[in-house]
């Protein structure tokens, strides 16, 4: 925010021609401090943000538009109910361009569809709501009246003393319950310690199992959900099937037996050969050496 541009974006850029006696920088800029939302504040029109307060049909294109939908719409005063200002409020929907007026009624504590849309009437079923109906305009005037009132009141009588017990029940335990404000900090502030207390436990019972969470208090759904898994019994006897392998296979190693079969292979050959050598001896097969031919030679010396 150190530049000049975003300093003129907080309209806290103070010209070098601006003085103190010429007033604040909307004044001496010419312009209001709403800027565009109060354009036409000469007619007393304000532009807001205005909440679409119940879901509406529009009457151009005859889409539904939810409740809870934003416009900007024009705001400007209609009236007065007797101290209370009635507003109204001027937009144009999305989907058509279709201009919405809408204005207050402090009167039923509402909102008007003046012209550009309709309301959606949607009925609901007041047990299913838990909501209590109001009585219509017919029924207020009807009340108004002494013999109407007379002629219902032993419906309102019967009803009075069959909701008299549950509400005297009510009253009981929420002043039973309120009476004392003392008991209540002192039971609360003691259900805050024991809850502080079970959770440093459950800490420090978590840091001695090496986990870094805190493991919760198990329940009765932990329990029936724990019993309710059955693993497999695939693993005990894959594990019986190697131990028994291991147990009846034999204490070397295949590596061993085939290196001592291969020896004995070759000790074997090696006979063979030393035996063939020295009966070929035996019959002259081969000629005398060097060797043989001077021990000879050196026997026939010794003789002479």
């Amino acid at each position: 925010m150190s530049t000049l541009a975003a300093a003129r974006a907080d309209n806290f850029y103070y010209p070098p021609e601006w003085e103190p006696k010429k007033g604040g920088l909307n004044k001496f800029n010419g312009q209001h401090a709403l800027r565009e939302r109060a354009k036409k504040i000469d007619q007393g029109i304000l532009v807001i943000r205005f909440e679409m307060p119940y879901n509406i049909w529009c009457g151009g294109c005859n889409s539904m538009i939810a409740k809870g939908v934003r416009f900007n719409a024009e705001k400007k005063q209609v009236g007065n109910y007797y101290s209370t200002k009635i507003w109204s409020f001027s937009m144009k929907a999305a989907c058509c361009q279709q201009l919405i007026v809408i204005q207050t009624d402090p009167k039923n504590c509402e909102y008007l569809v003046i012209s550009g849309a309709q309301k959606k009437v949607e009925d609901f079923d007041n047990e299913d709501a838990e909501t209590m109906a109001l009585p219509v305009e017919e029924e207020k005037s009807k009340l108004a009246d002494p013999f109407y009132r007379l002629e219902h009141q032993e419906q309102d009588l019967k009803k009075k003393k069959e909701a008299e017990p549950l509400l005297v029940r009510l009253q009981r335990v929420s002043d039973d319950r309120h009476l004392d404000d003392y008991s209540l900090n002192k039971s609360l502030r003691a259900r805050l310690r024991e809850q502080k207390k079970r959770v440093a436990e459950e800490e420090v019972t978590a840091r001695k199992m090496g986990l870094g969470v805190r493991l919760l208090p198990a329940s009765k759904e932990d329990l029936a959900a724990a019993k309710r898994v059955k693993f497999s019994s695939k693993f005990n006897k894959n594990r019986d099937d190697k131990r028994a392998l291991i147990k009846s296979a034999s204490i070397f190693s295949d590596s061993s037996y085939s290196s001592g079969s291969k020896r004995m292979e070759l000790e074997t050959k090696r006979r063979r050969i030393n035996a063939a050598s020295a009966s070929k001896l035996l019959t002259g097969g081969f000629k005398p050496s060097s060797w043989s031919t001077g021990a000879g030679s050196s026997a026939r010396k010794n003789r002479s």
